[in-house]
Formats: C-alpha cells, structure tokens, sequence
C-alpha cells in the first residue's frame, strides 16, 4: 500500500504492473486516472495548481486506504498524486487498487477516489480568464461519500444479531 506525492509525472503502465508484479494472488487491477481539464464551470481554464500540507496530506490518504482495507480484501493499493503547476491535459491523480475479484477492486477504487477528493487537504487553484480561483469539494462529491456512509450503515445494520 503506497501514497506518494510529487511534481513529476507518472507512468501510469508502470503503476499498474507493480499493483500486480509482487502478488500472485491479484487477480483484478482496477485504477483511475484523472487529468487536467481545459474547463470547469463553464470556464476555460488554462492551468492548475496544487498545493498540500506535507505528513498531514500523506497520513490522510492513509487513513483512506485503511478504511477501504476493512471494507474490502484488498491485496495491492497505490495512490499517486501530483502538485505544484499542471498544464490542461498532464495526469493529477492515479489510484490503483488489486484484489482477487472485480467487484472489490472496483468499489474500492471509486470509494478511495471519493473520499480523496473531499478529505484529503490539497488545495486546487485554476487559472482562468477571469484570475486564479480555487477550487472546492462538487456537491455531487460530498453526495458520493454520503452514499459510502448510508451503504456502510446499511451494512452494520445486517449484520447485527437479531
């Protein structure tokens, strides 16, 4: 299970291949990769940039991935994730999670980007037009984690003896 945070770009082939290499027992990869957009909010916009907290930044990506761990057998998880200025089109983020099946590296993944996007403290400006503007947690972000919390409810609830 790896965090790192950098300036450089990433190979994306290679993450993949070490998500596996080491593991026999992997027989799913799933990953994401998220790229800088030429707009948002109906504005085009010409860079981005990153800014983190170092050691608060990667002990909360951790926790992400622990939390996800006890949600899923997880056997491989890499997180990847850029700062510093981004030109439209270089690659922010990867996050790649192995398991034996599918289904778990799948909600996983989803489940890990989720809750990067709205807890872990990056902080995302845009330069646009208009200025720089920084850049929030969407409404449909804080949704997708409200949707993680009911369905983790749900699950206690099934699991409490009768």
């Amino acid at each position: 299970m790896t965090v790192r945070i950098q300036h450089e770009v990433f190979d994306v082939g290679q993450l993949i291949d070490r998500l596996h290499a080491s593991d026999p027992g992997v027989g799913a990869v799933v990953n994401f990769v998220g790229y800088v957009r030429d707009i948002n909010q109906d504005e085009a916009v010409a860079g981005l940039f990153l800014e983190h907290y170092p050691g608060m930044t990667e002990r909360s990506l951790q926790r992400i991935i622990d939390n996800a761990k006890a949600r899923w057998p997880l056997r491989a998880v890499e997180i990847v994730h850029r700062i510093g200025p981004l030109a439209i089109s270089e690659p922010i983020v990867f996050v790649g999670v192995g398991s034996q099946h599918r289904q778990a590296a799948f909600q996983a993944c989803e489940f890990i980007m989720d809750y990067l996007k709205t807890d872990a403290p990056f902080w995302k400006r845009e330069d646009v037009a208009s200025g720089a503007r920084w850049v929030d947690a969407r409404d449909s972000d804080r949704s997708a984690i409200a949707r993680w919390a009911e369905a983790q409810h749900q699950a206690t609830i099934q699991r409490a003896p009768a």
